[in-house]
């Protein structure tokens, strides 16, 4: 199986599972509009999620995960043509992978730990205070600052990276390269949520959507340039 081949079948599978995910952790756990409900909301309904939902939650890890792999068969892909982009998209895609999975990985790990504690009935309103201390600490810094706001500023640079290389390759065009960049761009808005742009969540949401198609729409042409 030839790198063109396996990365056109990687684009395509990506993100059709990260929405899965995504949609199933939506449906479960009021995802991600529970991230805003009270620290005792949240450990109430993760508790009642048990074992599935923490295998949910890993299952959505994977996703970022492996999108390194995947960044780095991108790479290859275009290494012949534009060594020096290439490269860096690498680089740039690694990167986005990691901090993903960084910002995902306290749902399977800490948070069960945490959540279990905190609902236990005998642990004291000052232990459960510290625990709620723990979690909005760990939240800010593994969640919001790597997970989502490093996340979206790789996640944008490597697609706009891509999209650069896709105007000058035959088997990708313009459009395809536009659809990305747009898609990079309202990804990167997410950053501004914290902030206080109310709408950059949505735009962000809907971006990634966007994203989702646009990577399977370069799979498709990756698999038909064959």
């Amino acid at each position: 199986m030839s790198i063109s081949l396996l990365a056109g079948i990687a684009l395509i599978i990506l993100p059709i599972a990260f929405n899965f995910a995504f949609l199933s952790l939506q449906r479960s756990f009021e995802y991600p509009e529970i991230l805003r409900k009270p620290t005792d909301y949240i450990f109430q309904k993760f508790s009642a999620g048990g074992s599935r939902l923490i295998g949910q939650w890993y299952v959505f890890m994977l996703t970022g995960l492996l999108f390194i792999p995947i960044a780095l068969l991108v790479q290859n892909v275009f290494a012949a043509q534009r060594p020096f982009l290439a490269g860096i998209s690498g680089i740039i895609g690694v990167l986005a992978g990691l901090v993903q999975a960084f910002g995902l990985i306290r749902w399977t790990f800490l948070v069960p730990v945490l959540a279990r504690r905190y609902n236990d009935p005998s642990t004291s309103s000052a232990a459960k205070d510290a625990i709620g201390v723990v979690f909005e600490a760990f939240h800010n810094y593994a969640g919001v600052a790597i997970g989502e706001h490093l996340g979206y500023i790789f996640t944008s640079a490597w697609t706009i990276v891509v999209s650069v290389m896709m105007t000058t390759s035959p088997i990708f065009g313009s459009l395809l390269a536009l659809l990305g960049i747009v898609a990079a761009v309202g990804i990167f808005i997410g950053v501004f949520e914290q902030s206080g742009f109310k709408a950059a969540g949505a735009i962000n949401a809907i971006s990634y959507l966007v994203w989702s198609l646009w990577m399977i729409l370069a799979g498709v042409a990756l698999i038909l340039a064959r």
